[in-house]
């Protein structure tokens, strides 16, 4: 039964890994993660080069991912995201081919296809067994949910549990059972708690974040959609969570019980769970330790794959379900097109994520937004860089107004007739260029380092290299 192997490098060298391969990852220990660079160094021991990293997402605790790819050892990486330590190095071109980079829903879609296959796969897993059986409720590095790994577990052609708490088989609550697994190797420590998670995720204090916060409560209340069976999506940055405890606050006071609240999970969306506003989470990524505590214990708090999330080839998917997401964005167009994936400069510093997917599948997109952010516009004439196409997105929300998208004459009407401050987005446009001036176009060379997927696994846009200055 057990296939306990001694070290990384063993698990390697029994995966058969060879030059031109691919290995895959996934993000759950976030900025914690020592996996990935553990795992690549132990190749790099073993002379193993040219492969592609398929990794859900890759954070600044990877920077040492840099070194791998200038020797060589690694040719290609694909990702749903992709921080700026990382980004600025690729913006650079230090790949001779672009990084692909897909959304939560197209990576798993493409794995269980074929169209984007793993040789090795490579599970961080805060609790395993002898045999594969893994999850990560519990264990020093717990970090909850483990839904971008299903995937990679299930269509990998092989794949190596790596974990720091082997616990006796079997373990029965567990996320990926053994029969999808071939080898698990025991380390000391797979991440840093206090990077995985950062023990609550707190709100913004600006007053521009919480007047932006308001007018997008007003919306989502304006909408229709604020009623008995709600289900919702926000994100964790400050002003994101703003709106999710006005939203609490409005649901409580007029008795509103939801159906469910999805995505990446805080404790404030525990606290909606608890609170009763919501009869359950649908879980793919915990963000604090609150929501890791909830996913243990509370079994209306429900674990679920990424194709379950969002996955545009699934027979249904929950992020079709939802009727309002609230997204974030580095730069919105007047066509309501939105880019995370770059800065104004052209670095790479993000990526979709889900972005794409839960504004196509939701009946609400609301991008909230400053007019600026260290005196660069936010609303241009055309981002650098399209993540999410504007056909996809209803609203955006400043300090200085709400935009809706032409193509929703309908919700104009609702938000109007409730006497919200509407704007149009030409007009967000000129109020930023007269506070900040008309953005500098970057720098940019002709070569592609990046090409950018929309969920159906069509290409909407390409990152082109930043030319560096001479001499830098």
């Amino acid at each position: 039964m057990s296939k306990l192997l001694a070290s990384l490098g063993e698990a390697v060298t029994a995966s058969g890994l060879k030059d031109g391969m691919t290995v895959s990852f996934h993000h759950h220990l976030r900025n914690g993660d020592y996996v990935l660079n553990m795992v690549m160094d132990a190749i790099a021991k073993l002379k193993i080069g040219n492969l592609t990293i398929n990794a859900s997402s890759i954070f600044d605790a990877h920077a040492p991912l840099i070194h791998h790819l200038r020797s060589g050892v690694v040719g290609g990486l694909e990702a749903n995201y992709m921080g700026s330590t990382v980004g600025r190095a690729v913006s650079e071109g230090v790949l001779n081919k672009p990084v692909i980079f897909r959304t939560h829903g197209g990576r798993p879609s493409d794995i269980e296809s074929g169209k984007s296959p793993i040789d090795v796969a490579f599970i961080a897993a805060p609790s395993s067994d002898s045999a594969g059986n893994c999850t990560g409720r519990f264990g020093k590095s717990a970090c909850g949910s483990l839904g971008y790994a299903f995937a990679d577990a299930m269509h990998a052609k092989k794949v190596v549990v790596v974990t720091d708490n082997l616990v006796d088989y079997p373990l029965r609550d567990y996320s990926i059972s053994e029969a999808h697994v071939d080898y698990v190797v025991r380390v000391d420590a797979i991440g840093d708690p206090q990077g995985i998670v950062s023990g609550t995720t707190r709100m913004t204090r600006d007053p521009v974040a919480l007047r932006i916060a308001d007018l997008a409560t007003q919306v989502i209340s304006a909408s229709g959609f604020l009623k008995d069976g709600f289900s919702f999506q926000t994100g964790a940055g400050g002003g994101s969570l703003a709106v999710a405890q006005n939203v609490r606050n409005i649901m409580r006071e007029k008795k509103i019980q939801g159906s469910f609240a999805l995505g990446g999970t805080t404790g404030y969306l525990v606290d909606m769970l608890e609170a009763g506003c919501f009869e359950s989470i649908l879980d793919v990524q915990c963000f604090d330790l609150k929501a890791v505590e909830s996913l243990r214990t509370n079994p209306r708090h429900v674990e679920i794959s990424a194709s379950h999330y969002a996955s545009p080839s699934a027979k249904s998917c929950a992020a079709e379900a939802l009727d309002v997401v609230v997204l974030g964005a580095t730069q919105i167009d007047c066509g309501f097109n939105v880019n995370v994936h770059t800065d104004s400069g052209g670095y790479i510093i993000g990526g979709s994520g889900g972005h794409s997917d839960v504004a196509a599948g939701a009946k609400l997109a609301l991008v909230i937004a400053p007019l600026s952010r260290a005196r660069l516009s936010i609303v241009v004439e055309k981002v650098l860089t399209v993540t999410t196409p504007g056909k996809t997105v209803d609203v955006l929300v400043t300090q200085c107004g709400i935009a809706v998208n032409p193509l929703r004459a309908d919700l104009r009407q609702q938000l109007a007739r409730a006497g919200l401050p509407l704007v149009e987005i030409g007009d967000l446009r000129k109020m930023a260029e007269e506070t900040n001036g008309i953005p500098q176009k970057p720098d940019l060379e002709e070569k592609i380092v990046g090409k950018v997927l929309y969920r159906d696994g069509t290409v909407i846009d390409g990152i082109r290299q930043v030319r560096r200055p001479a001499g830098a």
